[in-house]
């Protein structure tokens, strides 16, 4: 095998002993209000850190081209209570637009 496989085979092992270790955890641990609070604040701070990087970053440098105006597109969208799939569409019409148009990389 390449060291390739055993790489992923070594990180298949640690996903599921960290999983199995999360249900280990007792629930007198998991009802701790700084622990509910920290659950429900963490999966939106990742995900904002995640549409960051994609919309803001090109290799090494800070971009501002189409995914920028398809991210502020998205968000007029929300603000107008725009369903979700609605919300997608505008932003990838928003972009998608703008590229075809010349107007941004």
């Amino acid at each position: 095998m390449t060291p390739i496989w055993w790489a992923v085979i070594l990180g298949s092992l640690l996903a599921y002993a960290l999983k199995l270790a999360g249900h280990s955890v007792p629930h007198s641990f998991l009802d701790k209000p700084l622990v509910l609070s920290v659950s429900d604040y963490l999966p939106i701070a990742l995900l904002t850190a995640l549409v960051a990087v994609q919309t803001f970053a090109a290799g090494q440098t800070l971009v501002l081209d189409a995914r920028f105006a398809g991210l502020a597109a998205a968000a007029v969208a929300l603000l107008l209570r725009a369903p979700f799939l609605v919300v997608v569409l505008v932003a990838a019409g928003t972009a998608a637009a703008l590229r075809a148009l010349g107007l941004a990389a």
